[in-house]
Formats: C-alpha cells, sequence, structure tokens
C-alpha cells in the first residue's frame, strides 16, 4: 500500500509520522513546495524507524509528483492560513488555487486515489477537490469530525475524570462554530452523558468544541497538528485496512437529511472503496434546525468559490 500526504507543514508531517509508526502502508511520500522540506522531514521520520521498530518507508519529494505514482490513498493538507487583512474571499480563492493545482497532480500520477481533505476552509476545499477531480463523493471527502469529536471527547474525559477511551460521540455539520453536536447520541460506556453530566456542564463543553480550533490558536499562534494529523491518519488506516469503522465525515450530500449538493459532516462507514455506506440518523426538530444552520452557512462559502470561478 502506498499513501501520500502532500503538504509537508506541522499537519501533514504529523499525519505521516501516525503513518510510518502505526506501520499503516509499505511507503508514504512527503509533498511539499519548499525546497528540501518534505525530503527533511521524511528522513527524519525514516531514522527513528530503528528506535520505533516500525518498517514503513517514508520518501520526500519538492513538487515532484512523479513520486506519488500509484498512491492508493492521498491526503491534502496544503494551503494558507488566514494573514491580517486577508479576507474570507481572499483565502478561499488562494487555498482553492492550491487544491486545485495539487487535485490535478495527483489525479495526473493516481487516477484512481482516494483523496482525503485536510485544507481549510475544510468544507470548501472539498467540494474544490470533488470538482477538480471528477471523481466519485464517495472516493473525496474531508476530515473534520473526527477531529471534532475528539475535542469533544477530550473535554468530557476531563470533565468526568475519566478514559477518553470509553467514550463515544457524534457531531455534524460544518467545521467550526456551526457544527451540530448530538448530545443525544454521546454514552460513556454505553451510558448516555447526559445522566453523567448536567445540562449547564455539558453545554458549556460543547460550546467550548464549537471554537475548539480557535482556541489552540490563541494559545500558540498558530493553529493545533497533533490531533488534525493523527485524525487524518485514521481515516488513512479505516481505508487501507478496510476497517468499515463509522466516523463523521465531510462529503457531499445528495439528498441526505433532506439536503442536496452541499458538503456536511455526516456519519459515514469508511473502508478499502473509501465511503461504503452514509448513515442517516433520525434528527429531531432542533437538531433539524441546527443543521440546516450549518447548510446555508457552508453553502456561502461555497458560493463564494462559484463566484471566483
Amino acid at each position: 500500500m502506498k499513501v501520500t500526504v502532500v503538504g509537508a507543514g506541522n499537519v501533514g508531517a504529523t499525519c505521516a509520522d501516525v503513518l510510518a509508526y502505526r506501520e499503516i502502508a509499505n511507503e508514504i511520500v512527503l509533498v511539499d513546495i519548499k525546497e528540501g522540506v518534505s525530503e527533511g522531514k521524511a528522513l527524519d521520520i525514516w531514522q527513528k524507524a530503528p528506535i520505533d521498530l516500525y518498517d514503513s518507508r517514508t520518501i520526500g519529494s519538492t513538487n515532484d509528483y512523479t513520486k506519488t505514482a500509484g498512491s492508493d490513498v492521498v491526503v491534502i493538507t496544503s494551503g494558507l492560513p488566514r494573514k491580517p487583512g486577508m479576507s474570507r474571499d481572499d483565502l478561499i480563492g488562494t487555498n482553492a488555487g492550491i487544491v486545485k493545482s495539487v487535485t490535478e497532480n495527483i489525479i495526473r500520477h493516481s487516477s484512481d486515489a482516494i483523496i482525503i481533505i485536510v485544507s481549510n476552509p475544510l468544507d470548501v476545499m472539498t467540494y474544490q477537490a470533488h470538482l477538480t477531480s471528477k471523481l466519485p463523493r464517495t472516493k473525496v471527502f474531508g476530515m473534520a469530525g473526527i477531529l471534532d469529536t475528539a475535542r469533544y471527547r477530550a473535554f468530557l474525559a476531563e470533565a468526568l475524570n475519566i478514559s477518553p477511551k470509553d467514550i463515544q460521540a457524534m457531531l455534524l455539520g460544518g467545521h467550526g462554530d456551526t457544527m451540530v453536536p448530538l448530545p443525544r447520541y454521546t454514552t460513556v460506556a454505553g451510558i448516555p452523558v447526559t445522566e453523567l453530566i448536567d445540562a449547564d456542564k455539558l453545554n458549556a463543553i460543547l460550546e467550548r468544541t464549537k471554537v475548539g480550533g480557535g482556541e489552540l490558536v490563541k494559545l500558540m499562534g498558530t493553529s493545533a497538528w497533533y490531533a488534525p494529523g493523527s485524525a487524518a491518519a485514521q481515516m488513512v488506516e479505516a481505508i487501507v485496512r478496510d476497517q468499515r469503522r463509522v466516523f463523521p465525515v465531510c462529503v457531499q450530500l445528495d439528498g441526505e437529511y433532506g439536503i442536496t449538493d452541499c458538503y456536511l459532516g455526516v456519519p459515514v462507514v469508511l473502508g478499502k472503496n473509501g465511503i461504503e455506506k452514509i448513515i442517516e440518523l433520525d434528527l429531531n426538530v432542533h437538531e433539524k434546525a441546527l443543521m440546516e444552520a450549518s447548510r446555508k452557512a457552508v453553502r456561502e462559502v461555497m458560493d463564494v468559490l462559484d463566484k471566483l470561478g
């Protein structure tokens, strides 16, 4: 199995490192536009193989996509962070151009690869990659829900003073403050979370989850990388090992949840073919209203991309 990670920044390098450490693929190619960065990080990961005892080979490439040929799965993390004075439209236009170029290069050398988008704004970058690749929606999707639910579960574990291993949760919608939390689908070893924590504390955790990325930016002056990189690697593992894991994933909806032609996070089954199945939950009136609000917010950003051409 061969996996390519495009973008050797903090998120991409973390993803490649987790993939290697867990021996998820035989060969992992790390690609970046900056001279020597991907080669250096790939070499560093390879040099710790004798220490951590793994066989996965990591290879770096400066913008040479021939080395990615025959990739089974590709993770795209490329893009620029929003800078002072940069409008949302500027960010979308810049990163859409990057994602479009990367996707074209990937498809040129791995026409049947499964593509996972991590670049931001995530929902609309998934839209861009899907448009460019012309692959089925089951093979082009975005990582968001795994990261968001991980933050939610981590906060719950801290509040309840328990292991995060025993917490299961689900979130829907867009990546960011319009995500749709589903407390009634949150359990601790099968116990509904509402039986273990009062409503005010739970709501505070949900609100913290919505701005989880922003909290880290305020603390570090940059966006997160350990959790996003690990989340993307977990998706790759589910595909490469045909685990058929159930994860919230950003995908183009085509009638599911009463929504058409919008990219939102919903639970799916991930396996060797990518998205094997989209799971439709029976949402209540309140949850449907939140989902519609999330749809409108994401659709507005998609419209910006459409206007930019």
